[in-house]
């Protein structure tokens, strides 16, 4: 940590929010940041790590940020493996030092490098602990710490076990999803899309199915996001396939997603906790397709759960290699305005649009603890 850092001065409520990472961490972080300071004149710190997105994030959305140094320990090499192991005492040393100097009335532990030591060091130290888990699965800090924080908010049901005093609360998501008008005209649209990097599956797959799908969806239109490294041959793809040029686009990144979920009458995606939370809040019917490596293969657990619930259909990443097999899927969903209306009515049944609000209120609650033990 950088000790000429300056800390947020003393006031009413100090909360701290040890985590990032991916934006699947972070972006739900800071709008109960946001939450915390507009509504409960909160004093906010955040403790991460430099290699994390809230390195960029955090600062730029106005609050202060320290860092600790500790990495992963799943699906990683021995070596970085062992450098973590040896920066797990010092990471919880800085924490326990910053959380004595910044004295927050509760930690937030949101997931990812820094959550783990940031949670431990509060535990240790009786500070009031809450944990918030996005996917149906937690990841390993919070499996760790799930039966010793003081309450938990999560997403799904399913991840509650985990936990002790678990409240599904969902996950945090721009507002913008939760007005969307209603898909207009009747030819179908198709969004794809892999994350903001896109997904090579995804780029490898559609163009030789395109043709075929357009010839069998009348009036079907798409629009692929393949991420921007990969976006020229992806359009190359689709131009060697045959397929109507004036039928389909290709993106390297596409901004203002609201717009194009709004104008989609089926998503094909990655199943992480925020684009699942995302095409909850759209209504949105979704064929979502795990990210294979994804630790603890918690993205199938995220889709099996949207798939329970009527809203997606989930196909494995092995079965993108039958092309017959994801054109016979695609074209079921898109040929069938029942069977999207009713998935989309589903989705809407796993959106929370005040999962900002309650996460800020449960932790604004736990404040009352510190006062009795104290």
């Amino acid at each position: 940590m950088d000790p000429s850092t300056k800390l947020p001065s003393p006031s009413s409520l100090r909360v701290l929010i040890a985590g990032g990472g991916t934006g699947g961490h972070i972006i739900p972080a800071l709008a109960v940041a946001h939450e915390l300071v507009t509504r409960h004149q909160a004093e906010v710190l955040f403790v991460g790590t430099p290699r994390g997105m809230e390195s960029r994030l955090v600062p730029a959305a106005g609050f202060q940020l320290r860092l600790i140094e500790v990495g992963p320990l799943k699906n990683v090499s021995l070596a970085t493996r062992m450098r973590t192991l040896l920066d797990i005492p010092r990471s919880l040393f800085a924490c326990r030092r910053l959380i004595r100097e910044f004295n927050p009335d509760v930690v937030f532990g949101v997931g990812g490098y820094a959550s783990g030591p940031g949670m431990a060091a509060a535990l240790m130290l009786h500070v009031p602990t809450m944990a918030f888990e996005p996917n149906a699965m937690p990841g390993l800090a919070n499996r760790l710490v799930g039966k010793r924080v003081q309450a938990a908010a999560v997403n799904f049901p399913a991840a509650a076990i985990f936990f002790h005093n678990a409240e599904v609360t969902g996950i945090p998501v721009r507002p913008d999803f939760f007005k969307l008008p209603p898909t207009t005209g009747e030819a179908p649209h198709l969004l794809v899309f892999g994350g903001s990097q896109g997904a090579r599956l995804f780029n490898n797959t559609l163009p030789a199915i395109a043709q075929a799908m357009l010839a069998a969806v009348p009036g079907l239109t798409i629009l692929h996001q393949a991420g921007t490294r990969h976006a020229e041959a992806t359009e190359a793809a689709y131009k060697a396939s045959g397929a109507d040029p004036a039928r389909w686009q290709v993106s390297g990144f596409l901004d203002d997603m609201p717009t194009r979920f709004a104008q989609a009458n089926l998503v094909m995606a990655r199943s992480g906790a925020s684009t699942v939370a995302e095409l909850a809040a759209a209504g949105k019917p979704a064929l979502l397709v795990p990210f294979a490596a994804a630790a603890d293969d918690h993205q199938t657990r995220n889709a099996e759960e949207m798939v329970k619930a009527g809203a997606a259909v989930m196909l494995k990443e092995p079965d993108l290699t039958d092309h017959g097999k994801v054109l016979d899927c695609l074209v079921q969903l898109l040929g069938s305005h029942e069977r999207l209306a009713s998935m989309s009515a589903a989705a809407l049944t796993q959106s929370h649009p005040q999962a900002a609000e309650d996460i800020a209120n449960r932790l604004v609650s736990l404040r009352t603890i510190r006062t009795v033990n104290n």
